[in-house]
């Protein structure tokens, strides 16, 4: 009976075991799927966040497009001038955005390819009376592009991977070389420059200061934004984007980076070829400055309040800076670099990623590639 009884009790003991282990199973499941759920809530919300924030830079886009295409039926004649001088700098930005924002390259020497297609198309009208729109932009494009791929294959395909510092030092050298041969060279017009090209044409149509100039630079604008737009969003902006954050680690997938480095090196360098271009013909005459360290400095410093690596910042640092410097110049002409300097100084310290980043998040910055996947992983 004693042996029965303590069988008994010894039986009950691992009832009631197992039971306490049953429910704290029970209560682990529980708390594991309260856990997905919280989990699959919270990427809800983050894709929500994520589509919400992806549709401002078009909305950012529009706006900006439709006031430009209105700005020459509201301002006067020499703001008209002064706002197609403004739109060939927001395409120079743009070639400089398209080699930092994206790829992570510091060019001081980015007037180098905007001065030198200047120079280029200022020659073809002086010396051989070039001026159709047909030949002497596309000649633009290609001398920017000549001297990008020149330039950045001496400094990005070594043998041995270029340093940030040593990319920015060499386009710089090379820019402030390019400015001391510009002034030095009696063909080139020394200090003074080529002045008094003549007007860009289409057939016996000249294109002079005013509307038609600045609709015609507009459209050009648009085109190769929406172009660099495609580019950005590809399969290459993505590689792109990945080299800008860790380019260690594209690397090891089995890209080459300094080849990557040098493609768009080499667009950009087309682009503000095709900028200098626009400028040369709209101001009339080149001069050495074109080609030197101002205005490399000057185009890093439209990206860097504009923000970089959206395209858009680009396009807006330019003509914020571009505006802020004409009313300034205006209203205070003793000490408005001081403080235009000032307010891209606290910019550039409070809002390290540009004004654009008071309405784009850092996701929208680097690109929705990743975020498209989670979509596809998520779909039912």
């Amino acid at each position: 009976m004693i042996d029965t009884a303590a069988s008994d009790d010894v039986e009950l003991e691992m009832l009631k075991s197992m039971s306490v282990v049953r429910e704290a199973i029970v209560a682990d499941a529980d708390d594991e799927v309260d856990g997905a759920m919280a989990e699959g809530a919270a990427a809800k919300r983050a894709n929500d966040e994520v589509k919400a924030r992806r549709k401002i830079l078009p909305v950012i886009e529009g706006l900006v497009l439709l006031a430009a295409l209105l700005a020459p039926l509201v301002l006067q004649d020499y703001l008209t001038v002064f706002a197609t001088r403004v739109i060939i700098l927001a395409l120079f930005a743009l070639s400089f955005d398209l080699v930092w924002g994206y790829a992570g390259i510091m060019s001081f020497g980015q007037a180098l390819f905007f001065g030198s297609a200047g120079y280029g198309v200022a020659l073809l009208a002086r010396d051989l009376d070039i001026t159709n729109i047909f030949l002497v932009l596309p000649a633009g494009t290609l001398i920017g592009l000549t001297f990008a791929l020149l330039l950045g294959g001496f400094l990005l395909l070594g043998r041995h991977p270029s340093s940030v510092i040593f990319v920015s030092l060499g386009t710089l050298t090379g820019s402030y070389a390019a400015d001391r041969l510009a002034r030095g060279w009696y063909y080139l017009g020394g200090q003074n420059g080529i002045p008094s090209i003549a007007p860009m044409s289409l057939g016996s149509y000249d294109f002079t200061e005013g509307p038609a100039f600045y609709y015609l630079v507009l459209g050009i604008l648009v085109v190769v934004y929406l172009l660099c737009r495609f580019l950005v969003r590809s399969q290459f902006g993505l590689a792109l984007a990945g080299l800008r954050e860790n380019e260690q680690r594209i690397a090891f997938f089995g890209y080459k980076a300094q080849h990557l480095k040098a493609i768009i090196f080499t667009i950009g360098g087309a682009v503000a070829g095709l900028a200098g271009s626009l400028y040369a013909f709209h101001e009339g005459f080149v001069w050495p400055n074109m080609v030197g360290v101002v205005v490399s400095t000057q185009v890093v410093l439209y990206v860097l309040f504009g923000g970089s690596g959206t395209l858009i910042g680009a396009v807006v640092g330019a003509v914020i800076v571009e505006g802020v410097s004409f009313w300034l110049s205006d209203n205070y002409r003793e000490i408005w670099p001081i403080i235009l300097g000032l307010l891209l100084l606290l910019v550039i310290l409070f809002r390290p990623l540009g004004l654009i980043s008071f309405v784009l998040g850092e996701r929208e910055r680097v690109g929705s590639f990743g975020a498209k996947q989670k979509e596809r992983r998520n779909a039912p």
